[in-house]
């Protein structure tokens, strides 16, 4: 069974998947994404792989007959697709040639724009959930694409305010948060030519660093070759520093944010960028998120951001001192 339920006190739709609870435990010895598996090609570099127990459908089954006039609900529509980074069942994004990540990007590019041709799908969510301490039970490396067919509340919260300051200040509050971070430098990590890395501000993880487009654009479909480029390396070298802060694979959650689909013009005041939230706060210690957090969403964050951002800015120089060390 998969449909959506509304939750009438945060005006959101909560996803039910119980389907999703008989997914089979893999066998130790066998994965579905490497080759030989039967179930992908031979030979790939990057591959789009349906997931086979989506929770969202563009054919889903009709919802359980148990709506009230207070608690609506709708059929589970969208889209859930794997994007395999590689056959290669150990190798990590950071672990890929700069190149090998264009073609990634690439492909998130080609469904970011094959998906939004669905007029029922209203936001394309990318990302990646990297380790155990995140619920990873599938190591092959991958991420996920999510088709809904709504606003997210998140997306939503966040699409609301770069309104109001754009109404305010006739200006991009992302474009400006950037500016706000280059200006004061302390928790800028790296930048080049199209993108910027930092620990904003206000940043609720010890190390949730953003990745942000310089230049005042939507989504993948708008970058230029060298954009794209640049996003490969700038994602090859975000992950690489996170995991030369405690010299082995970090965990965490990638979340890429584009403007909405079929849904109106948002050109204005969207922008794109992305933003980690890594669970660690130290080399042994997880952030949990408990009650505050969770249940009034007051966020917490235990560490200063500037000085967590000269731990990430040093990781960077042993993570690009390894790299040229290695090309050496």
């Amino acid at each position: 069974m998969a449909e959506l339920r509304w939750h009438p006190l945060i005006k959101d739709w909560v996803i039910i998947a119980s389907h999703r609870q008989n997914r089979p435990q893999m066998p130790r010895d066998w994965c579905p994404f490497c080759p030989g598996s039967g179930k992908v090609p031979e030979n790939y570099d990057v591959l789009k792989y349906d997931n086979d127990f989506p929770a969202l459908s563009q054919n889903p089954p009709e919802p359980d007959n148990v709506p009230t006039k207070l608690y609506k609900m709708k059929e589970a529509y969208g889209k859930c697709e794997v994007i395999l980074y590689s056959p290669d069942h150990t190798t990590t994004l950071p672990e890929l040639p700069v190149d090998h990540i264009k073609k990634l990007v690439d492909l998130w590019t080609e469904r970011f724009i094959e998906l939004r041709k669905d007029p029922k799908i209203k936001y394309i969510f990318i990302f990646e959930n990297r380790g155990e301490i995140v619920g990873v039970t599938m190591p092959h490396p991958h991420g996920q694409i999510y088709g809904y067919s709504y606003i997210p509340k998140k997306l939503e919260l966040e699409l609301a305010s770069c309104k109001e300051h754009y109404e305010l200040n006739k200006s991009c509050l992302i474009c400006d948060m950037n500016k706000d971070e280059m200006e004061f430098k302390q928790r800028v990590i790296f930048e080049n030519e199209d993108f910027v890395v930092y620990l904003p501000f206000f940043t609720e993880y010890p190390y949730g660093i953003y990745v942000s487009s310089k230049k005042h654009i939507q989504n993948l479909a708008q970058f230029t070759e060298r954009e794209k480029y640049n996003l490969a390396k700038t994602l090859k070298e975000a992950t690489g520093m996170l995991d030369s802060l405690f010299d082995y694979q970090f965990p965490y959650m990638m979340c890429m944010h584009q403007d909405p689909v079929n849904s109106g013009d948002f050109s204005e005041y969207y922008h794109f960028h992305i933003e980690f939230f890594p669970p660690m706060r130290s080399r042994e210690k997880q952030k949990f998120n408990a009650s505050s957090e969770t249940g009034a969403w007051a966020h917490a964050n235990p560490t200063k951001p500037e000085e967590k951002a000269e731990e990430l800015r040093e990781a960077y120089r042993k993570f690009k001192m390894k790299e040229e060390n290695q090309e050496g």
